[in-house]
Parts: structure tokens; sequence; C-alpha cells
């Protein structure tokens, strides 16, 4: 009420003659309260300067938004159209900076059952329009309020479509983001020492710290899953399936993966490179030789490769979006396809190995291996991501002809 006497007193209306005003006045403090648009989080972003530094010394000048601070990363860009929330809390962004290609971000609100792990993983976020009101009347609250309680740095207002054109060119760097100093030298002492992609390992920082099940006992198929950053919607497939899966941490021994007895082993997407990740491939070529089917998706595509004994690169900018076009070449079908993945199978090796591997699945946009199968054992992978959270559901499939190996 105090709220109301304050704005009638700005616009001096009085408050007993003007009920109508008062009624106005009601409505739109209901509309701050549901979209979350306080004062301060509107001041913020109306007023209060941020800077992105790329590590080539590029510089943009934007508006700040989330949390206050200073943060740094690798920067990569998603072309995805929606799904902002599922993509924030994917930790396969873990250690990244996120350019939207989407002019809007945040227009739809924040569902707090739209996630993809229990908190955002992005390092930070970077984006056009920042949009706090929202328009979903089912959503819990808004991007800014979201972005404060996870403390994610972010900025916006500034050209994004140039950032990305910058990416594409010069390739991924990392980059620093600062709502709270505007001293470059600084920035860029703090950017220096911020360590690259290549060689990082990030699996073990972010699995399950102990073991958990999801669906029930009496399933048909026990799945041990290899958490080295699984995705919600991953699990959600598996359990929709008719299996009972047993998440293991990432560096979980592989005799005590075997001890529960699984009818077959997955391999979940995760962070960094694989190449840092000598633990995993040694857990993986015990899983091959145990005989029972496996299956892996994005980083763990890239992990049976290596058990395979085929190289991994890192990719010039990395592919991450809803709308890759892949080829199988199998069923000679084409796929729209959700991906996020910065490394992947050096495609020569694969082609050099016919007698090991076999490509099951090309990208249309640039030929890169996109799925392989092991010859000699009941394996298979795909880089990309068949539960497509956000994105198509072209590849579903991927699960049932994984069941169908048990």
């Amino acid at each position: 009420m105090a709220n109301l006497f304050n704005i009638h007193f700005l616009f001096g209306f009085s408050f007993e003659k003007n009920r109508r005003l008062n009624d106005l006045c009601a409505r739109f403090l209901c509309i701050c309260a549901r979209t979350a648009l306080t004062t301060r989080s509107l001041f913020q972003s109306l007023t209060l300067k941020a800077i992105l530094l790329l590590e080539d010394g590029t510089l943009f000048h934007g508006k700040a938004a989330g949390k206050t601070g200073t943060t740094t990363g690798e920067i990569c860009f998603n072309t995805g159209m929606t799904g902002y929330q599922e993509i924030f809390t994917d930790p396969s962004y873990t250690g990244q900076v996120l350019v939207a290609t989407n002019v809007h971000i945040g227009n739809y609100g924040i569902k707090n059952d739209e996630i993809e792990s229990e908190s955002i993983k992005i390092a930070g976020f970077i984006c056009r329009n920042f949009n706090i009101p929202y328009s979903r009347q089912t959503a819990d609250r808004s991007i800014q309020d979201y972005f404060e309680a996870e403390g994610l740095v972010a900025i916006h207002d500034l050209d994004t479509r140039a950032i990305v054109q910058h990416i594409r060119e010069r390739g991924a760097m990392n980059c620093i983001i600062s709502s709270e100093t505007d001293d470059v030298a600084e920035l860029q002492k703090r950017l220096s020492a911020t360590p690259g992609m290549a060689g990082l390992e990030l699996s073990s920082l972010i699995t399950t710290r102990e073991p958990y099940f999801i669906g029930q006992e009496s399933a048909k198929y026990r799945i041990a899953v290899m958490d080295f950053g699984v995705k919600k919607n991953i699990l959600r497939s598996f359990d929709q399936r008719d299996c009972y899966l047993k998440v293991f941490p990432a560096k979980t021994d592989f005799a005590e993966v075997k001890a529960w007895n699984p009818d077959g082993y997955f391999l979940s997407n995760g962070p960094g490179d694989p190449s840092s990740m000598p633990y995993a491939v040694a857990t993986v070529k015990k899983m091959l030789a145990d005989g029972k089917p496996l299956f892996g998706i994005c980083l763990g595509q890239q992990l049976l490769a290596l058990a395979a004994g085929l190289p991994t690169y890192k990719l010039h900018h990395g592919h991450r979006g809803l709308n890759h076009p892949v080829k199988n070449l199998v069923t000679r079908l084409s796929e729209i396809t959700s991906q996020n993945h910065g490394f992947g199978v050096v495609e020569q090796a694969v082609y050099d190995s016919p007698g090991i591997v076999e490509a099951t699945h090309i990208n249309l946009n640039d030929s890169t291996v996109e799925g392989i199968r092991l010859k000699n054992y009941p394996a298979f992978s795909v880089q990309y991501h068949p539960e497509a959270s956000p994105g198509p559901h072209d590849a579903r499939y991927l699960f049932d002809q994984f069941l169908s190996l048990i």
C-alpha cells in the first residue's frame, strides 16, 4: 500500500479521488511481482555497464545482468531458438561462457523443473536482449532473479552477431566478463591466468559424489551409467524404456560397476578434453573386454574412440545448437540433431581403421564423424544428443537400438 501512495504522490493525484488510477497501479505492482521486475534489477539492466574482453584483445561494451562481478571461461555460441534454461544447466558447458544467437533471452521466464542438472553450469552468459519481464504465466521467476540466485555474471545489449562471426573466424578462445571494473589491463591479467579448454579435465569436478538409482528395481533392463556430466533427460529417456539405472561417479573403479551386474554400460556426455581422462579410457577398455553392450553420447563417443585407439581433437569453434543435420550412413536417412561439443574423433583415423570401427553418422555441415560402431564389440556411440533437451526428437531411436543389443 505504501508503494501505491508513493506512485500517486509522484504523479500528483489524490489517493481517495482516483480509484481508477489506484486499480491501474495495483495491477502494475502485481505484474512487477509476478515477473520479478524489481527496482534493483531494472536499474541494473538499464544503467550498470559491463565489459567483454576476448583473449585476442577484442573488446565489447554492454550492460550488466545477473550477479555483479567478474567471470572467465572459453567463449562459445549456441544457435538454439529456445530451451535456454536447459542449456544453462547442461553440465557439458562447465567452464564455458555462452553466447546466445537468439535475440531474446528470458522472455518466457524460468521454470524450476526445466533443468538438466541441479545448478547453472555455464561460467558466464552473453546475449542481445535480456528480458526480465516474462510472458509465461506458469514460470516461477525471472531470468534476473535466477542468475542472481545462482551467482552467474552476464552481459547484454551488445552485437552478438559480431561476436559469433568473430568466433567462427578466429576460433574458440577464452574471455572475461566484468561488471565491477573497467580496468582493461587488470582484466587482461586475470584472463591470461585462465586455463584453456585443451587438456582440461572437468568431469571429476561435476560428477555425482555418491552412486544413486533411477527407476524401478523390477525394470526389464539394468544399466550402469558413468556420470561424466550426465543430463537429466538422458536418465529420463532410459527410465521411460523400462530401465533401472545406477549412476556411478566418473572415477568409480570398474570392479565396483561390474559387481552391480548390469545388462549394459552407458557413457554420458560431459565437459572438458577427453584426452585428459585416462582413468575413464581405462574403464571403457575394461567394459569392452567384459563383452556387454555399451552406448556413449557426446563425451562418451570420444572416450569410446580413445579406448579403441582412435585419437580426438579440438574443433575450431565446436557444434552447439538444435538444428545440426546428420546423415545416418546405415539407413541413408538424415536427422536434425541437438549438439553441444567442442571436441571430436579424428575423421581420417576412423576411415583408416576399417577392421576396428565404422562411421555410422556424419555431420552434413562439415563431414565430421557423428557416430561410430566398433566391429568386434557390441558398442556404439553418437556425438550429438538423441535425448535432445532442448531440441528435435529425430534420434531417440538410438536408446531403443542400445536396448535391442541386450
